[in-house]
C-alpha cells in the first residue's frame, strides 16, 4: 500500500458533485468526517468558490480539492499556494502539464509553513478509452501512458497519482509502496457505471493496491448515505482481512 495505507483516516472520498454549495453542505450534514473524506470539483468550486471549501473544512472534513490544475508553471504554482491556504487535505494537477509545471507545483508547497496538503497528479482520466487517447496523439495505449505519467510525477517529487483502480496493480509493481493511489470510477456491485469506463468495486480496488477510493452517486444518491458508506466499508474489509 501507499504511504497513506496506515493513515487512520477514512479510505473513502465522497464526491460532492453538486452545482451549488447549499446542496453540498446539506449532504455533508448527513455524513461523518470520521467515516469519509470529501471531494470538491470544478462545477461546485466555479459556482461558489473557496467559501464552500472553508465551510467543509470547518466541519471537520478532510477535503480533496479536485481542480486538476494544468497551465503554465507560474500560474499553477500560484493556484497550488492558494489551495493550500484553504486548509485542504489534498489537491491535484494534470501530469501531462510536464516536468516544469509539476516541479513548480511541488515547490509552491515546499515553502509554506505548517503541514502541506498532499499533491497528486492525474494520469489518464477514467472516462477515457483507448480510441479517445489516440485522438490526442498518444499511441501507446492507456496502460503505457499511465505508467509514463506516473513515473514523471514521482520523479518530480509529488505524493502520488489519480488513476483507475485497473492500473493500480501495474503501478504497485513498478513503484512499490511509495505512491499514494487515488482511484475514481469506484462502483459498488450493482451500481450503474455512469460516465466512467474503467471501474471496479471497492474491494477490488483496495485489493488492486488503491489507497483512497472516490465514490459519488452510490453514496450521495442513496436514501441513507451513511448506510451506503457502511456497505462500502464492509466490502473493503473483505480485501484487507
Amino acid at each position: 500500500m501507499g504511504v497513506l495505507a496506515a493513515d487512520a483516516g477514512p479510505r473513502v472520498i465522497v464526491a460532492l458533485d453538486y452545482p451549488r454549495a447549499a446542496q453540498a453542505v446539506a449532504m455533508a450534514e448527513r455524513l461523518d468526517p470520521r467515516r469519509c473524506r470529501l471531494k470538491i470539483g470544478k462545477e461546485l468550486f466555479t459556482a461558489d468558490g473557496p467559501e464552500v471549501v472553508r465551510t467543509l473544512v470547518a466541519r471537520g472534513f478532510d477535503v480533496f480539492l479536485d481542480l486538476k490544475f494544468h497551465d503554465i508553471p507560474n500560474t499553477v504554482a500560484g493556484a497550488v499556494r492558494a489551495a493550500a491556504g484553504l486548509g485542504v487535505w489534498m489537491l491535484n494537477v494534470h501530469a501531462s502539464g510536464g516536468r516544469r509545471m509539476l516541479g513548480a507545483a511541488r515547490e509552491a508547497l515546499a515553502g509554506l509553513p505548517g503541514r502541506s496538503p498532499l499533491l497528486i497528479a492525474v494520469t489518464v482520466l477514467t472516462s477515457m478509452e483507448e480510441a479517445e487517447l489516440r485522438e490526442t496523439g498518444v499511441t501507446g495505449g492507456v496502460d503505457e501512458q499511465v505508467l509514463r505519467l506516473a513515473a514523471l510525477t514521482l520523479d518530480c517529487g509529488l505524493d502520488g497519482v489519480v488513476c483507475s483502480a485497473r492500473e493500480a496493480p501495474a503501478l504497485r509493481v513498478r513503484f512499490g509502496a511509495r505512491p499514494v493511489l487515488v482511484t475514481p470510477g469506484i462502483r459498488p456491485a450493482g451500481s450503474a457505471p455512469g460516465d466512467q469506463r474503467r471501474t471496479l468495486t471497492p474491494s477490488q480496488a483496495i485489493a488492486a493496491g488503491a489507497d483512497h477510493l472516490v465514490v459519488g452517486r452510490p453514496v450521495t444518491g442513496a436514501a441513507d448515505p451513511l448506510a451506503a458508506l457502511a456497505a462500502i466499508a464492509a466490502d473493503i474489509s473483505h480485501s484487507i482481512r
